[in-house]
């Protein structure tokens, strides 16, 4: 790790991944105070019977608390100043008892008048290695050292 806890990806090359970052299993808890937060109560999310009757075998997360799961993922890397874009795809549906694992791969590395730019190839995946979420992330690792001036 770098300065600051965070990883020095200037020393990272194409092709190099970084560090797997895994959550605890998801919690009904956790769907019902997510839901609170997102104000998306839909009951596919908080109530296994409207969620059998719609087909599902139990409730199941929102999509975006897998993404928030790979945003802290890459703050854990990166100082969240240094992100520049995270565009993200949801590819499966994610349980309570899933266990979400973050993967990042460095894809490419640019000079820049800033600094370097540095883009990575993100993953999701539960504990069958079924993907949940992919995407692409881009940092800048400024030239400075340092904190932002």
């Amino acid at each position: 790790m770098g300065k600051g806890n965070y990883l020095d990806l200037d020393k990272f090359e194409v092709g190099d991944p970084l560090p797997d970052f895994t959550k605890s299993p998801i919690t009904k808890v956790q769907l019902v105070r997510y839901a609170g937060a997102s104000g998306d109560f839909n009951p596919i999310h908080t109530d296994d019977t409207a969620a059998k009757k719609m087909g599902l075998k139990g409730v199941i997360a929102h999509g975006p608390l897998i993404m928030g799961f790979a945003s802290q993922a890459i703050c854990r890397w990166v100082p969240k100043y240094n992100l520049r874009r995270f565009k993200v795809r949801l590819m499966g549906r994610s349980y309570p008892g899933d266990v979400i694992t973050i993967s990042a791969t460095v894809v490419d590395k640019t000079e820049t008048r800033g600094g370097t730019r540095v883009l990575c190839e993100i993953i999701a995946r539960d504990q069958n290695e079924e993907k949940k979420l992919s995407g692409y992330f881009e940092v800048v690792i400024h030239k400075w050292k340092g904190e932002i001036p």
